[in-house]
């Protein structure tokens, strides 16, 4: 598409990232623009009388009253086509590894660089015939992105009518590959390369109910506050919770076709953390490396604040697009607090009227419009194909408080909330979700998954852990008001098993090969085998025998060690529930003769 450049506007005041222009021609609201001799990329915010407001993404500093201002009558928008995947884009999508080459370590300001590569080509095998009748997402063709993604080339959104003409052969993302003729008459040339505005939603065919979970390999959210595929998480905690660690976690074992991580404002050693361990990091679904599947998105710390909004819309409409090839996306955006952040600085230099502790009133609405593009759809198509797009959003409330009105407007979206707490992961327990504070809306929906796939009692077995810890926070506070020896038996066993729960089960170490990833099966054998020996125990105090026996059996020393049990040996795990129900029995036998 040709771009129409008028350059008949002039910047009329400079307040940090906001510029006043005037005299921009049928300047329309969210239309890009180019700001100044350096062509500095900026969003259209607002319109009043002769007056432009423009949001630019890029440092303002030196820009003076007088300078050109260009529009290009199109909304801020990306590419979108094969080449996505294991690139790294800032927040309006232009390519870093590719400014890395041509500029140096720093991007200098108002560099232009096609965010996919227009020389590279593709091998693209058509689907479909000539002649055929084609509708909006209906799939032309598809080429090879990498050893995991099969790039599938859909018709755009708002096109339908007769395959005219389609070509198989290797082509660069802007070749014409395909003719569409309308029943008007009219002839759309199809290229791999589609442009889509960000602020608005890719069309699909209908949202469906959720009812497979996001499967993430950590224990504490698989079995007790799980995430369906499509559903929407939030993950709030003070400084020093862990909550990139939980993210990165996700972005590298969650059972999504494809990841979208974006980071937003948050420090760039995070971000380089990422981008040194996914290239070696091995998907335990296709054996492949991670960032064959994943697309980064980086608008660090240090980056302009304006850009932290371009690169949460950026995240998501790439997520789309993957997702209405069929495709299940998760997509991790760390945080909105950050973004947040920056509503707030644009705001107060427009000199709006501020919200709770000085957000913008829109903050809400804001918050609600990103996370609701999330879900599981049928797409677009005369094919049933169907996609998921799960979003999980860190939270970073100053000091840890949760009434803040970020954390608020976003519990108020979320059907998954992972509540951080400092003290656990100062105690090194990672992931420190606290299982007291935190919870899942999507468990009666995913019942029937887990029944069906895992195992029947897999629902009950998830109520009973957590009705035990739930206990123990009781038991804790007796404890720490008249001590121990208050407790009966049965109440010193449940804090043993609880004990156990906390330190066998839910905590993990990224660290570990084995222990950083477990199946829904194990997860289930090893909550069962904790449970059973509480069940025996139980059984043997009712009928009076010694608590120091109960706990004295050999078996506790293998329950200690069971998160290591290679996947592949998970009959030592069914095997240790008859152990422990055949220890505890020949306990009590040998109390029956001492008493004897």
């Amino acid at each position: 598409m040709n771009v129409q450049k008028e350059t008949n506007g002039f910047i009329l005041s400079i307040n940090g990232p906001v510029v006043i222009a005037q005299n921009l021609s049928n300047a329309k609201m969210y239309d890009m623009v180019k700001v100044g001799t350096k062509k500095l990329v900026g969003e259209i915010i607002g319109i009043h009388n002769e007056d432009v407001t423009i949001q630019v993404y890029e440092e303002t500093a030196g820009l003076q009253p007088g300078e050109p201002v260009e529009t290009t009558h199109e909304p801020l928008s990306v590419e979108l086509g094969p080449g996505l995947i294991s690139n790294i884009f800032d927040g309006t999508q232009r390519p870093l590894e590719v400014i890395l080459q041509s500029s140096g370590n720093f991007i200098a300001r108002g560099v232009e660089e096609p965010a996919l590569n227009r020389s590279k080509k593709w091998d693209f095998k058509p689907l479909v015939k000539e002649g055929t009748r084609v509708q909006a997402g209906d799939i032309l063709g598809e080429t090879q992105e990498s050893t995991t993604i099969n790039h599938k080339i859909m018709v755009p959104p708002g096109i339908s009518g007769t395959l005219a003409e389609i070509k198989a052969g290797s082509f660069t993302v802007i070749e014409p590959l395909a003719t569409i003729q309308t029943d008007e008459g009219e002839e759309y040339s199809i290229t791999m390369l589609q442009r889509w505005p960000v602020r608005t939603g890719r069309p699909f065919a209908n949202k469906l109910i959720l009812g497979e979970p996001l499967i993430t390999g950590q224990r504490v959210i698989d079995l007790f506050f799980p995430i369906a595929k499509g559903g929407v998480a939030c993950i709030p905690g003070p400084f020093g919770s862990g909550k990139t660690v939980v993210q990165h976690q996700l972005a590298k074992w969650a059972n999504a076709d494809v990841i979208i991580f974006i980071g937003c404002g948050e420090r760039g050693n995070e971000m380089t953390d990422v981008l040194m361990e996914f290239p070696e990091l091995i998907d335990p679904y296709t054996g492949e490396p991670l960032m064959k599947r994943t697309v980064l998105i980086a608008n660090t710390s240090n980056m302009p604040v304006a850009a932290r909004e371009a690169s949460v819309y950026t995240g998501i409409t790439i997520a789309e697009y993957y997702r209405d090839m069929g495709y299940n996306v998760a997509l991790m955006a760390d945080s909105t607090s950050r973004w947040a952040e920056a509503m707030r600085e644009i705001s107060g230099r427009l000199e709006e009227m501020p919200g709770d502790e000085g957000f913008p009133a829109y903050l809400g609405s804001r918050i609600a419009s990103f996370y609701e593009r999330a879900g599981k759809v049928k797409c677009q198509g005369s094919d049933d194909r169907y996609g998921s797009l799960s979003v999980i959003g860190a939270v970073s409330p100053p000091g840890g408080d949760l009434s803040e009105p970020v954390t608020q407007n976003t519990l108020r979206v979320v059907q998954v909330f992972w509540g951080l707490e400092d003290k656990l992961a100062y105690k090194r327990h990672f992931p420190s979700i606290n299982w007291l504070q935190s919870y899942s809306i999507y468990v009666q929906n995913l019942e029937a998954y887990w029944k069906q796939n895992v195992a029947p009692d897999f629902a009950q077995l998830r109520s009973e852990a957590l009705r035990l810890l739930q206990q123990e926070a009781e038991l804790d506070e007796i404890v720490r008001l008249v001590g121990v020896e208050s407790l009966s038996f049965k109440e010193r066993f449940v804090l043993e098993i609880t004990r156990s729960i906390r330190e066998d089960f839910l905590q993990q170490n990224a660290f570990v090969e084995i222990d950083t990833f477990t199946t829904l099966r194990k997860q289930y054998l090893m909550m069962k085998v904790i449970l059973v020996y509480y069940q025996e125990g139980m059984k043997a105090l009712d009928q009076g025998y010694s608590l120091k026996e109960i706990l004295a059996i050999p078996a506790r020393e293998r329950i200690a060690r069971m998160k290591f049990v290679p996947e592949e040996e998970l009959s030592k795990l069914e095997n240790l529930i008859g152990e422990i129900q055949d220890q505890v029995k020949a306990k009590m036998r040998g109390e029956v003769e001492s008493n004897v």
